[in-house]
């Protein structure tokens, strides 16, 4: 009997207790817990290792714990126990590692494995924690993934790309920016970015870091601009740089974003200078045409004037071959001011030229049609026309492009056959994806007609100044056509012609749906 029965009793009461506790934590835990014994027989199975490998843990207790694991461990198992109990050397057991687990389902999964061994009185048995790392190799996987396209990306750029830190230092380089600069990526690893920078910079870059840093005030950073760079042969480039900085953990670096503009900018100093001279060019052409065309007309209005007189007030005096001889005179006078009035209309193209404004196509060529609508039912012309678009424009020159050519289509019809002409328009886009700016949409607009046609192989003729296939029975100066392709290259586009003798003329005029501003 004991001396005092009831500690006897408060202490059997504190161990069912502190086995209740225990087994409710157990129960309770996260992670899983397996005891096995010394042969490998599972003992206890707490419902987290129940459910990590999917099995009831009536399903498991009392197996060799074996069946929980995949190829090759399964079949070495047993021999892994034996080897410890002979040796005392274990793989596992007092240090942990990542392993396999084999579910009831047949699927494997990571999980990591931390054993332990525990003697009770001469029972051996060993106890082991396992906590499912699925998801966290999952995540290692994703982020190596994207780890690697980063990575890729980057070195595959075709624009430089550079890191650097605080300091200046690059961190950084991949295979385009390297070979921008004339260096293998090696050679600037480690090395200041200032080496990559020509005079004044060189010299002042450490101080615009250091003024970032304190000011905050941004230069480059976050807004870009174009900078000259300094390859390893001494020679200097021009590029696009924008700056991104990037806040780390437990510091802050910055990446440049390298663009090189070399083409480009001699792209541009070849079109300004291409411009000045066009510019210089046009000026003097226009003074010229203005000025010959000016000068020309005070002498052909006094032929003009004096032939009138001769033909009112001598007319009587004149012999037959007389008068032929002054009709002839006048007439070449004539045709002599309608060229130069159209030699100045030519040369105000560019020089009176308004504007680009919302111009409808429809409405023009309606009124072009009202214009012409004596000379269309004289002739007994038809004209089929198609629905066109709105585009910016200048409209006077568009309704001059209009009257040109369908005066052109019923002035060349054929004797026996009144004129057809059929007017269509056509929406194109030069490049795919690309409808920004001027230019990448064009309207391509078709003026058919039945008339007498030409021969394909003057095409190039046509266009130009002064230039006429037909003899004197049709009456002009041979400057509509060329008028026609001035209006279309102010407008982005061009004109050209099929044809055939006898058959009839289809015009085709482009024109930029959207003009740059001037």
């Amino acid at each position: 009997m004991s001396e005092h029965p009831e500690e006897s009793t408060f202490s059997q009461h504190q161990n069912i207790d502190d086995k209740t506790r225990l087994k409710a934590i157990i129960d309770t835990a996260i992670d899983g817990i397996i005891t096995i014994d010394a042969r490998g027989t599972i003992e206890t199975v707490n419902p987290a290792a129940a459910k990590v490998f999917g099995y009831l843990p009536e399903e498991v207790i009392g197996q060799n714990i074996k069946i929980l694991m995949p190829e090759p461990d399964r079949s070495l198992h047993d021999q892994y126990i034996e080897n410890y109990h002979r040796t005392g050397i274990g793989q596992i057991i007092g240090i942990g590692r990542e392993v396999l687990g084999r579910r009831k389902d047949g699927t494997v999964f990571p999980f990591l494995l931390s054993i332990s061994e525990v003697r009770l009185h001469d029972k051996q048995i060993f106890t082991g924690i396992v906590h499912d790392i699925s998801n966290l190799k999952k995540a290692e996987a994703a982020l190596r993934e994207s780890e690697n396209k980063i990575t890729s990306i980057i070195q595959a750029a075709v624009d430089g790309i550079i890191t650097i830190d605080t300091r200046g230092i690059m961190e950084m380089v991949n295979p385009s920016a390297a070979k921008l600069f004339g260096y293998d990526p090696e050679e600037l690893l480690g090395k200041s970015i200032n080496m990559l920078m020509p005079e004044p910079d060189q010299s002042r870059h450490d101080k615009y870091i250091h003024n970032y840093e304190t000011t905050g005030h941004r230069k480059i950073i976050g807004i870009g601009r174009e900078v000259t760079g300094l390859r390893k042969d001494g020679s200097t480039f021009p590029f696009y740089l924008s700056i991104s900085e990037v806040q780390l953990a437990d510091r802050k670096v910055y990446t440049g974003f390298i663009h090189d503009i070399t083409q480009q900018k001699l792209n541009e100093e070849k079109l300004r200078r291409y411009a000045a001279e066009l510019m210089r060019s046009n000026l003097e052409l226009q003074d010229f045409a203005y000025v010959s065309s000016h000068d020309l007309q005070e002498p052909l209005r006094k032929i003009q004037a004096f032939g009138d007189r001769l033909l009112t007030k001598e007319q009587d005096n004149l012999s037959e071959q007389g008068k032929d001889y002054l009709e002839r005179m006048l007439n070449a006078a004539s045709r002599m001011q309608n060229l130069i009035n159209d030699l100045l209309a030519f040369s105000r193209v560019t020089s009176k030229a308004t504007p680009f404004v919302k111009v409808s196509l429809d409405t023009i060529l309606t009124e072009v049609l009202s214009d012409l609508e004596i000379t269309i039912e004289q002739t007994g012309a038809t004209v089929n026309r198609s629905p066109l678009p709105v585009i910016e424009a200048e409209p006077t020159q568009i309704r001059q492009l209009f009257q040109n050519l369908i005066s052109n289509a019923i002035k060349f019809r054929k004797d026996d056959e009144k004129p057809v002409i059929k007017i269509s328009a056509e929406l194109i886009q030069l490049k795919e994806h690309l409808t920004a700016t001027p230019g990448d949409e064009m309207v391509k607009l078709f003026i058919q007609d039945n008339g007498i046609g030409f021969n394909e192989k003057y095409l190039d003729r046509i266009f130009n100044i002064f230039q006429r296939l037909e003899g004197q029975k049709y009456v002009g100066s041979g400057i509509g056509l060329a008028i026609c392709r001035k209006i279309a290259i102010r407008h982005g586009g061009d004109i050209t012609a099929r044809s055939q003798p006898g058959v009839g003329t289809t015009f085709i005029v482009s024109l930029a749906v959207k003009q740059p501003q001037e």
